[in-house]
């Protein structure tokens, strides 16, 4: 295994040699929980999923930490505009956000802390700032001294005087550039005791304590969307370098899903939530959608954009189901050197599906030939790729029942047999029949798409019955 990765600091690629042999420490920002999660929240789970699968499928020991932010200003905000307690806002779509990642097949972390169970090693972080003169004490607040560090910006490539940290000016900074690690108490909002008085902590200090605690001063990945880049991870870096830790050595960034060339976000009011979005289809095809695109690139969402997704899975599908049919149990084999190639190189996801799809188109041919058991083999090798990206259908979280199963076989070689008709009335001339077979096709709810390998077919999108996301205060 030489798995490359695009890092974000030093913005190459480099060879991923773990600070451990055999092991693997990896760090996600998760999710601040102020509302529930749409599909731009939960691609950073299902991109480094894959990332995660790849080396528990080389033997390493992977350890995954991914945080749940769930003390915060949009937190707290939001919370005294519903008239809810505010630890009562954030444990409820934290649950929404853990049944968004299982619903979408994602492997749960090794452990998933919360910022408000680390106040004491945040308060540690701080002193030691403070000793080493990169932290200073005003007013009940604590910030930290962004000119103490001149590596500062070197992740985000910011220059110094286009610095601004996104908070108010604050009670006794001493430079504006200068962000916050603790918040003096405010009338109204959660605190707690520390050496500068009560308060709260600040957004970055978070995960810097978090990492330290749960994978040590130094570890291998951090992770995280692309808008973290800067102030956050900026600011993470800083405090936790400056206070001694080498912290993470590899930086990788997933891109934003985007609507009309813009951001995803709750502000521009083009949210899509996970379970509205699972009303259009299968989890395992969202899933598959969220992660076909190259994890850096940004990914344009449109209803179309989906469902060209969807069917292409269920293209993939088909072929395994049939499979089963036709050639019976299909044992998870090996992937091919090219699929292993395109994920060493930097998570090419969109490269490895092409891949998926050459070995399916051969063992179609193998099946329509009644070569059966080199039609298994491939499929176990379509099986062990699929299982990488997180969308085997035979795995027990995504497997459709039997009878479903053997519907879905039967029904390609009903499909099937009305293609070949369609494409020998062509091969004809007979325009009115071939017509006549894609209407019937069209009718039962069957997609064709005629490609180079020759027409391929897909079921409308499924509809989910999935619920929508809970309320605070309100029983599901």
């Amino acid at each position: 295994m030489t798995l490359r990765l695009f890092d974000t600091d030093t913005r190459t690629m480099r060879d991923f040699a773990p600070l451990v042999p055999g092991r693997a420490s990896v760090y996600l920002c998760g999710a601040t929980v102020q509302g529930a999660p749409h599909i731009g929240h939960v691609r950073s789970g299902v991109a480094f999923d894959v990332l995660r699968r790849w080396l528990l499928a080389h033997d390493y020991d992977v350890w995954f930490i991914r945080n749940v932010t769930d003390i915060e200003d949009k937190i707290l905000t939001k919370a005294a505009e519903a008239g809810r307690p505010w630890w009562e806002w954030a444990a409820t779509y934290e649950r929404a956000f853990d049944n968004a990642y299982e619903t979408l097949g994602v492997l749960p972390p090794s452990v998933q802390p919360r910022a408000t169970g680390h106040i004491t090693q945040m308060i540690d972080m701080m002193q030691r700032l403070i000793e080493r003169g990169h932290a200073y004490a005003s007013e009940g607040n604590v910030y930290f001294d962004v000119l103490s560090y001149p590596e500062y910006g070197s992740l985000s490539g910011h220059r110094l005087d286009d610095v601004h940290q996104g908070e108010s000016a604050g009670e006794g900074k001493r430079d504006p550039r200068d962000f916050t690690m603790w918040k003096a108490a405010k009338p109204g909002e959660p605190t707690w005791p520390s050496p500068w008085g009560p308060g709260r902590p600040g957004w970055h200090l978070e995960c810097s304590a978090m990492a330290e605690f749960y994978l040590g001063p130094e570890f291998d990945i951090h992770c995280g969307g692309m808008d973290l880049v800067f102030p956050h991870h900026e600011n993470e870096i800083a405090q936790s370098k400056a206070a001694g830790d080498g912290f993470a050595r590899y930086w990788l960034h997933n891109g934003w899903v985007t609507m009309g060339g813009e951001k995803m976000s709750k502000s521009l009011g083009n949210v899509l939530s996970v379970p509205n979005v699972l009303k259009q289809v299968r989890a395992v095809e969202l899933r598959f959608y969220l992660g076909s695109a190259h994890y850096r690139s940004k990914l344009e969402y449109s209803d179309k954009a989906l469902h060209d997704a969807a069917q292409s899975y269920q293209r993939i599908e088909a072929f395994v189901y049939r499979t089963v049919d036709r050639a019976g149990e299909i044992p998870v084999g090996k992937w091919t050197d090219g699929f292993a190639a395109a994920i060493d190189d930097d998570l090419a996801v969109p490269k490895a599906l092409a891949e998926i799809h050459h070995v399916v188109h051969e063992g179609n041919k193998a099946l329509e030939a009644g070569a059966l058991d080199s039609a298994r083999g491939l499929a176990g090798q379509v099986r062990a790729m699929l299982g990488i990206l997180g969308v085997d259908p035979l795995d027990p979280h995504w497997f459709t029942p039997r009878d479903s199963s053997a519907a879905l076989g039967a029904l390609d070689v009903l499909v099937r047999a009305e293609l070949d008709r369609r494409q020998q009335a062509r091969a004809d001339k007979d325009w009115a029949s071939a017509d006549a077979a894609r209407d019937r096709l069209q009718a039962a709810g069957i997609e064709v798409t005629d490609t180079q390998n020759g027409p391929e077919w897909a079921l409308g999108a499924a509809q989910s019955s999935a619920p929508d996301a809970p309320q605070p205060g309100k029983a599901k």
